[in-house]
């Protein structure tokens, strides 16, 4: 069900939209002059392709995220040469042949395939512009190597995407959204839940709503129709979850679920985990989790919410929960993000009207 929502339909959806869209966005604007002195000249904004652009996907979303890239770029008249993960290589080559098969010439998408050196090896061949989306070390290194050379970028690297309930919210569906929107691809996706900021009057109950669903869920091999979380993507992943787990209960934090490795299952398999008294002197709540750990915080009220919500270098997303929609609207304002959702969560990058991307942290422009 992931794998079709989160992935294919959003792939599907964004052929769908720009191939009706396209035209409209790309029409010949005429500008008109304020200056009296210019009021008899006339003007146009035309839209021109930039060339070839290169796109650096990472293998979470391995086809919504290059998809959702490609398609508006070819449609701009571009050429693409785009690095598909090296974890994902069938889905890399799945999108080559998506593009031949529907008619487009052999070669206006192409996708190459290999680890860090072939990205260096696709900036050193100087596109026109660059897409990556993955980890701030990495994108630095693109940043840098593309300064040099001039290439104008967009970066998405990844988010901590806090979300705030406040006193006045729905507890069952917002306890809900934390708990889908923590565990999600086993919280391998950059607009994750990944910290928790609620309301002192009702954070006890809502920790307790969290917990009672977290222990519902199956984890399992994405094989199986009863797993409802599945596997990290690499052994490494398990041991950082843990060191995460380990750091924060040491400087006070509480595990109220969840919290081991399952070598049982396998060497990928991490528990969901809920976890209360998170502070911002943890490593939980300073780095990138990118695992089903569900951190949450107790605060007095919306000002301190709002406070600890902007105390991170990450800012990609983040959401406000509240049956008062002008309030929620009012602090979604104050967070500083490049998405800010109200009673919703991680569905802003499904939007295909919506720009996504972040800053600080969490990169520069948007796709």
């Amino acid at each position: 069900v992931e794998a079709l929502f989160a992935d294919l339909f959003v792939a599907l959806d964004s052929a769908e939209y720009w191939s009706r869209k396209a035209p409209a966005a790309l029409r010949r604007e005429r500008v008109p002059h304020h200056s009296l002195a210019a009021k008899a000249k006339s003007g146009y904004l035309v839209y021109e392709p930039l060339g070839v652009i290169g796109i650096i996907s990472s293998w979470n979303y391995p086809l919504a995220i290059p998809i959702g890239q490609i398609i508006p770029a070819v449609a701009a008249g571009n050429a693409v040469v785009s690095k598909t993960s090296d974890f994902t290589p069938r889905c890399g080559a799945l999108v080559e042949k998506l593009f031949r098969s529907a008619g487009f010439p052999q070669d206006l998408v192409a996708v190459v395939q290999g680890g860090g050196e072939v990205g260096q090896a696709l900036v050193d061949a100087s596109p026109d512009k660059v897409l990556f989306t993955g980890s701030v070390a990495t994108g630095r290194q693109v940043a840098e190597a593309c300064a040099k050379k001039l290439i104008p970028t967009v970066l998405e690297l990844g988010g901590k995407d806090a979300m705030i309930v406040l006193a006045d919210a729905d507890l069952e569906t917002a306890s809900s959204a934390a708990v889908w929107g923590s565990y999600t691809n086993c919280g391998q996706v950059c607009l994750s839940v990944e910290r928790l900021f609620v309301e002192q009057t009702v954070s006890q109950r809502f920790a307790e709503l969290c917990v009672e669903k977290t222990k519902k869920l199956h984890l399992g091999p994405g094989s199986d129709p009863a797993t409802d979380v599945g596997p990290l993507i690499r052994p490494q992943h398990v041991r950082r979850m843990s060191d995460l787990i380990e750091d924060a209960v040491a400087r006070g934090a509480r595990v109220l679920c969840g919290g081991h490795p399952r070598p049982d299952l396998g060497p990928t398999f991490f528990e969901p985990t809920v976890v209360t008294d998170v502070d911002s002197t943890m490593n939980l709540f300073q780095e990138e989790t990118f695992g089903p750990i569900l951190a949450i915080q107790t605060v007095k009220g919306a000002e301190e919410a709002i406070r600890h919500a902007n105390d991170s270098p990450f800012a990609l997303a983040a959401s406000v929960w509240t049956k008062d929609a002008k309030k929620g609207q009012s602090i979604a304002q104050r967070i500083r993000a490049g998405a800010v959702m109200v009673n919703d969560a991680i569905s802003c990058f499904a939007i295909a009207e919506a720009p996504h991307g972040g800053i600080g942290a969490s990169g520069w422009g948007r796709t």
